[in-house]
């Protein structure tokens, strides 16, 4: 197979969320596969410690703020023929201690901004031919934890826009899909696996054994981002060591 079919070179990737663990895999990721990438996170210093060409300081949270971010990197960067979002926040709390502003913080981010930076980069996408859309999503859109109960709603919401962006830009070549990993490990997700009992229990649930290290979703993104993916759309890829596809009852004999 000709690794053309993964090759970015002469396109520009906009990363949002690009300067945490794992949107700086990503990013590299990209450039390494040719593309001309810029970065996007809260302040300047996060985005250009990534080292890429094009580094942008907004706060996504705020709609208008994604629609001025997608024409600031259009305007750097000529146009943006692959958008990936990977920005997102959590709060975790367990049910009955989220507050409203728990609530409307991890919404603004995790659903509404990825929602709002898909809806500016169509035209841009559009006018240009085509582009492709990578949303980070979650395994706990469809598999949940104790205390990331908003969370989990969000990342549903993603992999759902997922589809309806999918389905209603197809005809102007925007593809657009999504990656449902489990937990990465990170100092972001410490919280949830850095006790001894917690280690155990993602080690005893994944089939691979282990957690899943951040620069493991890179493969998954370079794939629908490029020509490799060209007939692929609307789906979410889940990156989970095996979770999913069952259970082995003979571990607790």
């Amino acid at each position: 197979m000709s690794t053309s079919l993964f090759s970015l070179e002469g396109r520009t990737a906009l990363v949002t969320g690009g300067g945490g663990v794992i949107g700086t895999e990503l990013a590299r990721g990209l450039a390494a596969a040719g593309a001309t990438v810029g970065v996007q996170d809260l302040t300047m210093d996060r985005a250009e410690a990534v080292g890429m060409p094009h580094a942008f300081a907004v706060d996504v949270s705020d709609p208008a703020a994604c629609a001025a971010l997608i024409s600031e990197a259009e305007h750097a960067m000529g146009r943006v023929d692959i958008l990936v979002n990977c920005v997102g926040i959590n709060r975790r709390k367990p049910i009955d201690d989220v507050t409203p502003e728990d609530f409307d913080a991890i919404v603004a981010v995790n659903m509404r901004a990825v929602f709002f930076l898909c809806q500016a980069v169509h035209a841009g996408m559009r006018a240009h031919g085509g582009g492709s859309i990578v949303n980070v999503s979650s395994l706990s859109a469809k598999y949940s934890y104790q205390t990331i109960s908003v969370y989990a709603a969000t990342k549903a919401a993603v992999t759902s826009m997922t589809r309806s962006f999918a389905q209603e830009w197809a005809r102007d070549s925007i593809r657009v899909n999504c990656i449902e990993p489990s937990v990465v490990r990170t100092e972001f997700t410490k919280p949830l696996w850095g006790e001894p009992h917690r280690q155990r229990f993602f080690d005893e649930l994944t089939p691979l054994g282990r957690l899943m290290e951040p620069g493991e979703l890179v493969g998954a993104v370079l794939y629908l981002a490029g020509d490799a993916s060209s007939y692929v759309t609307g789906q979410a890829i889940t990156i989970e060591g095996g979770i999913l596809s069952g259970a082995n009852w003979d571990q607790f004999a």
